[in-house]
């Protein structure tokens, strides 16, 4: 780099992916402190929140909608099942499929820990008037759209082989 290049942190849109980078990594930070007297982090509530709205999902279905590999799952599921919060049922038509469902506990949890989480979001964003925040969903959602396009093209451009 010479000394007539500009450095990242000068351009405004690097400025701002960085602000959003650390507003999100503060946000997970406060939710986990909050969230520890129910003994579940976040991981786990993102897994209670998807039960909860889309029960019997899938083990697979699951992982991609929370964007992380089976593995993860395979982790987090038996802790999950063991303290009553969630059960697994063979799917009636594909016995290979695994599918979720929250337990009466599992959702009386979820159901705590989903106010604590909006009252903390509802904290954050007090200030912020509707038609920003709706701005901030549409940048965010078209940055999600590139990222998983740039995934999928590289895995794409392997099968062509």
């Amino acid at each position: 780099m010479n000394k007539n290049q500009s450095l990242p942190w000068d351009h405004p849109r690097f400025r701002s992916w960085i602000a959003v980078a650390r507003a999100c990594q503060l946000m997970q930070q406060s939710l986990a402190r909050e969230l520890a007297y129910l003994d579940i982090k976040p991981p786990h509530l993102d897994i209670l929140v998807n039960l909860f709205r889309f029960e019997g999902i899938s083990q697979q279905e699951l992982a991609r909608k929370l964007l992380v590999g089976r593995s993860n799952m395979s982790m987090l599921l038996p802790q999950m099942e063991k303290r009553g919060l969630i059960e697994r049922r063979g799917d009636k038509q594909d016995k290979r499929v695994l599918r979720l469902y929250l337990t009466e506990s599992g959702q009386r949890l979820t159901k705590e820990a989903m106010t604590i989480q909006t009252a903390l979001i509802d904290r954050m964003m007090s200030d912020a008037p509707i038609e920003e925040c709706e701005l901030m969903t549409a940048h965010m959602e078209r940055v999600i759209t590139l990222l998983l396009r740039d995934e999928r093209e590289p895995a794409e451009a392997l099968g062509d082989h």
